[in-house]
């Protein structure tokens, strides 16, 4: 039954039938009509962000760690402005959001008015403008369907003036479930496994859709039916766990050893990911000639889009993996029973050996003072609660942080997805408030850190009790190692990375442990590697939000 209201209370009804617990916003003039009613919405825990990433940020990673799709509010052109870097990694890495701002009055003609839904159309899956009250609970109820049915990605709702202060005749009903987890075709699915089967040195790669999937298990099975060495590409998901024993790590095409490995296989098969995609240039083609590639994902257009592609399926990973595996059981042979057992043997064997060459690789400077970054990364894994969630935003060490944090499950470690430093502390606390009964450490460089610095302040203000633990090295090290493989790999030069670099080494390293203090965190600066066991216990122990400033060898 329509009942008549204000556009301003329609929305917040509608985001009460929504379900939405958390705000997460940076406000500004246009956007005090809803703030001006929220006393009356007690059910809505509103966390004030000072920096728009800040906002965004908690609302990607919330998000994620809720699996629906999480509500911010912006102030008009200026601040939608300054969220649309994260917002692009969330159209691009498929988070659910949605968004929204307010504007100017539409009934007074002015040159000022941005248009903000066009603002942000290319950065968002679907963007609307209302400028009527009674637009407002239709279009709400459409973005939480856009944002949470696949492909899933954020969607803006911008509001004028009058849209808000408007009273119209309202009916608010929540957004229906969409059940879009399509099956492959079966074609498709055919000429997979005849690949499979005939492959003598198959290698698979998953993604972060097979996670968002819910598929780990299904892909697990399918590594150990065919005995495939299994790697993870870049991403921020638990996609396959690190603690299998077919697991090979994380595959990057910025590691010339990585590539070599997809010119030593005969098929690729690649799930949930986008394929062999990368910012250096290694080629139109990457595979050899002789290479197979199988690429499945949920995504339209993901498929091939990169790649010569042998066999394309678009489908729910789960459903794809799972008549795979249907498919392939009736053709394994005797004896191919026998070759992917002897193959599951090299497989393992080499998997420790990778494992034992990273830690021969740093145990010569293991004691060195600045800490290495692998010695950090040890004590604090050998510190943690066992059931702490790991934020990785470690940037230039993340290959460190998962070679000793291990995951079995989607929820143990959530990456920062997209390609924007400065997500990091947004993600901490974002997954802290969707997980308020587990202990939440957040990894993540210094420059990433203070990019979004702002955010210690709402991890105060709102007492989120997650632990920011900063790898501050002194210099911008993520630029340092993108420049040392485009020398060698793209230039085929030998000059020492980062020579012709301004600031790639800071005269002036960051004291963010001072930073957090005079933030209302607690802040210790930790230059020992015995002294990070005691500091996690005891920001564990006060239950409020602390940062962990542990200096560290920035080299190369």
């Amino acid at each position: 039954m329509s009942e008549s209201m204000t556009g301003k209370r329609a929305l917040l009804e509608m985001l009460k039938a929504e379900g939405v617990e958390y705000i997460f916003g940076n406000p500004g003039t246009s956007e005090g009509p809803i703030i001006d009613l929220l006393g009356d919405y007690p059910e809505f825990k509103y966390i004030l962000c000072l920096q728009e990433s800040v906002a965004v940020g908690m609302g990607e990673s919330y998000a994620r760690s809720t699996g629906t799709a999480s509500f911010v509010s912006l102030h008009v052109d200026s601040g939608l402005a300054n969220g649309i870097a994260l917002m692009l990694d969330a159209l691009n890495t498929g988070t659910p959001m949605v968004v929204t701002s307010a504007n100017y009055d539409a009934r007074k003609v002015t040159e000022v008015m941005t248009d903000l839904a066009g603002l942000v159309r290319p950065v968002t899956k679907w963007s609307v403008e209302l400028t009527l009250p009674d637009q407002i609970p239709g279009a709400i109820r459409r973005a939480f369907n856009e944002a949470n049915s696949h492909p899933k990605g954020p969607v803006y709702v911008g509001f004028s003036s009058n849209a808000l202060e408007g009273t119209a005749e309202m009916n608010i009903v929540p957004s229906s479930k969409i059940h879009d987890s399509p099956r492959p075709d079966m074609k498709g699915i055919q000429e997979a496994t005849a690949l499979l089967v005939a492959s003598s040195k198959p290698m698979m790669i998953v993604g972060d859709r097979v996670s968002d999937d819910d598929a780990v298990n299904q892909a697990i099975e399918l590594a150990e039916l065919l005995g495939l060495p299994v790697y993870q590409s870049r991403g921020a998901e638990v996609a396959f766990p690190t603690t299998h024993p077919q697991f090979m790590g994380n595959h990057s095409l910025r590691v010339a050893k990585d590539r070599e490995i997809l010119q030593e296989s005969d098929l690729v098969l690649a799930i949930g990911m986008d394929a062999l995609d990368e910012l250096f240039y290694w080629g139109d083609v990457i595979l050899g000639p002789e290479v197979k590639l199988i690429h499945i994902d949920p995504i339209p257009g993901r498929v091939g889009r990169s790649e010569p592609t042998d066999v394309g399926i678009v489908s729910h990973c789960g459903r794809a993996i799972e008549d795979l595996i249907g498919s392939v059981k009736p053709l394994i042979s005797t004896a191919l029973e026998t070759e992917i057992k002897n193959r599951v043997q090299e497989v393992v064997a080499q998997a420790i050996e990778k494992r034992q060459a990273f830690d021969d690789s740093v145990s010569a400077k293991w004691n060195n003072r600045p800490m290495t970054p692998a010695r950090m990364m040890a004590e604090l894994a050998k510190a943690m609660p066992a059931n702490a969630i790991v934020v990785d935003d470690a940037i230039s060490n993340r290959g460190t942080l998962r070679h000793y944090f291990p995951a079995s499950h989607r929820g143990d470690i959530r990456g920062v997805r997209g390609q924007s430093i400065g997500g990091g502390i947004g993600a901490t606390m974002g997954t802290q408030c969707a997980n308020p009964d587990r202990p939440v450490f957040g990894i993540m460089g210094d420059g990433s850190a203070m990019m979004t610095i702002q955010g210690l302040w709402t991890a105060a203000n709102d007492n989120i009790p997650c632990i920011f633990v900063i790898c501050n090295n002194g210099m911008y090290r993520v630029l340092k190692v993108n420049f040392d493989v485009y020398q060698r790999d793209i230039l085929h030069e030998s000059e020492p990375a980062g020579r012709n670099l301004p600031y790639s080494e800071f005269p002036t390293p960051f004291d963010i442990a001072a930073i957090a203090k005079s933030m209302g965190v607690f802040g210790e600066r930790i230059l020992e590697p015995e002294d990070i066991a005691p500091a996690v216990r005891r920001a564990v122990a006060s239950g409020k939000p602390a940062v962990l400033d542990i200096v560290i060898d920035g080299s190369l």
